[in-house]
């Protein structure tokens, strides 16, 4: 008979393709090995990049069959050579390069920040690579006090929290969202306008001069709206876009791993400087109901899932 506890529960896929593509194996457990630990997963967060690579983006390099997740919180539940921060029993969250859509994970234990008390499990999990990649985007620009900057997409995953670090920053944000999240952006300090066709005019509508500078998280819409508010290419950051980025646009993103970052972020959120609202909650085996919703429509911050208990 096969000891359960020997069993991990991983998604996969085997082909490229919508969330019908991803199946629930069985595999057997891995022992981490010098400077790793495994991680139990609590909460592992969804992201764009999760579907782009579910889809075959070539840019990726995706060898079949693969897994996907990319953050993820839990607790420690064993611990490889030559490791020294974490311990079993620790809480802890931060990203990986993929796989965190399991009920263990194996994960470098460079990568890992600790979860405060006040920090719910789920926050945790959506909060690493979203949270990094606003952090490294928004600093890349060195946005100050008195800056005022565009944000598309600003009550999504990345982007609701960068506006969020731009205001608490100093800064003037106006953001662009579906109509039934301007009031959340309001209440977070963010200027909100309308997706779409007239947004450059409705920015153009709350301001008399060239904002300092954008912030893409939504495609080649928002970069081209950018530049016909007279936006210089060099003072536009892209997440969204594919190769063909306008010349000189810039595509800073999440850089390495980094714990002190994710402690400063996990803090803010615990002080409501920057707040991480779950759009939904699944469980690992509804992986496919999560990823409809995270590609059905505009959502207000993260979808997660969870593992075992």
């Amino acid at each position: 008979m096969v000891d359960a506890t020997s069993i991990n529960r991983v998604v996969t896929f085997w082909e490229f393709g919508g969330p019908e593509v991803l199946h629930l194996e069985q595999q057997p457990l891995a022992e981490p090995g010098p400077g790793e630990v495994r991680v139990r997963m609590a909460f592992a967060g969804l992201n764009p990049v999760d579907y782009k690579i579910r889809r075959g983006g070539p840019q990726y390099g995706t060898q079949l069959p693969s897994t996907l997740g990319r953050e993820l919180s839990g607790v420690v539940e064993s611990t490889g050579a030559e490791v020294e921060r974490l311990a079993v029993g620790d809480p802890v969250f931060g990203s990986i390069p993929v796989g965190a859509f399991a009920d263990a994970v194996i994960v470098p234990e460079a990568n890992m920040a600790f979860v405060p008390d006040d920090l719910p499990m789920d926050v945790a999990g959506a909060l690493a690579l979203a949270g990094q990649t606003a952090w490294d985007a928004l600093a890349s620009q060195g946005i100050r006090r008195g800056d005022t900057i565009v944000v598309s997409a600003a009550a999504g995953g990345v982007g609701g929290i960068l506006a969020q670090l731009a205001v608490h920053a100093g800064a003037r944000v106006i953001g662009s969202a579906s109509r039934g999240n301007h009031a959340w952006l309001r209440a977070r300090g963010v200027e909100p306008v309308e997706y779409g066709q007239g947004f450059a005019d409705s920015v153009r509508a709350l301001i008399d001069s060239v904002p300092t500078a954008a912030f893409d998280l939504h495609g080649a819409e928002s970069v081209e709206a950018f530049l016909g508010l007279g936006i210089p290419a060099v003072r536009i950051n892209s997440n969204a876009m594919g190769a063909a980025v306008p010349a000189g646009v810039q595509r800073v993103g999440r850089g390495a791993p980094n714990v002190d970052t994710l402690g400063t972020l996990a803090a803010m959120v615990v002080d409501g400087a920057v707040e991480v609202p779950i759009a939904g909650r699944y469980r690992l085996e509804q992986v496919r109901d999560a990823f409809e919703l995270l590609e059905g429509q505009h959502l207000r911050g993260k979808v997660v899932v969870s593992g075992n208990d």
